[in-house]
């Protein structure tokens, strides 16, 4: 048995015996322990445990391979941030690990708002999160969303007012209208975002007067509807994988409160 001085500052010390590290011939030591000299000092290390918490929400995996995947995101949940319940906590319980050798940890190279639902892009290896991510800086990945709006709606149109001082341009196309008692005409309308402002699309469409149900920021007041969520959903992904070169062209089938106002 080997003899090992060890410096302690008083701080320290406090929290190790507070923690019952040390016990004095098998009795558990405290500050008050008096050592005459001969007796059995034993240390007690225990095994870390990681104190974060596993997040258990289960996704649904529209598409998967060794570099990427593409889920539906449910509305009510933050893509990432500091938050605990994020589709990015969630991922690593969803997403098999890839095999290949610059494997990460799955990670979301685009986002969604709170409320929105729809499909999301998610990277598997160090390389593809940043091919990606080049991708959606050059535009090479069409999205294209669905969006119930307010009021008259021309036919088509492309928007192209600045947001926080920047330039964006959205595309819309109305699909159907139908009449409503309390807020007079309803849209399908289908968008093409150009750009990927924050909040691009619901400042778009409020900025022409046609704002997205349930839209309780940039809603008209008198007209906001409680309790549904908001009216929008990320309807599409088209691609080329940047490794496989495949195409890819993927859809993620509407709400069904879509679907109940247009039947």
């Amino acid at each position: 048995m080997g003899i090992f001085n060890i410096t302690l500052t008083k701080s320290a010390l406090k929290k190790i015996l507070k923690k019952q590290y040390i016990t004095v011939n098998d009795v558990t030591a405290t500050s008050a322990t008096f050592i005459n000299g001969g007796e059995t000092i034993k240390l007690y290390i225990p095994e870390e445990v990681s104190p974060k918490k596993k997040l258990v929400f289960p996704l649904e995996v529209l598409f998967e391979d060794e570099y990427l995947a593409v889920i539906h995101k449910p509305a009510a949940i933050l893509v990432s941030g500091n938050s605990f319940k994020t589709i990015a906590n969630a991922l690593s319980q969803n997403i098999k690990r890839s095999k290949l050798p610059d494997v990460t940890a799955p990670q979301p190279v685009h986002r969604l708002d709170f409320q929105t639902t729809g499909i999301l892009l998610i990277g598997k290896t160090s390389s593809c999160v940043h091919a990606l991510n080049k991708m959606f800086e050059e535009k090479q990945i069409e999205k294209t969303y669905y969006a119930v709006t307010i009021g008259e709606m021309d036919d088509q149109g492309e928007i192209t007012s600045k947001i926080d001082g920047k330039g964006s341009r959205s595309g819309y196309t109305l699909i159907e209208t139908v009449t409503s008692k309390r807020f007079g005409k309803l849209n399908l309308v289908r968008l093409s975002p150009q750009t990927g402002r924050r909040h691009q699309l619901r400042v778009h469409l409020s900025g022409i007067g046609n704002p997205i149900l349930g839209d309780k920021e940039y809603g008209i007041k008198n007209l906001i509807l409680n309790g549904k969520g908001l009216y929008l959903h990320a309807y599409s992904l088209k691609l080329i994988h940047p490794f496989t070169k495949e195409e890819i062209y993927l859809k993620d089938e509407l709400p069904k409160k879509f679907k109940k106002i247009f039947i």
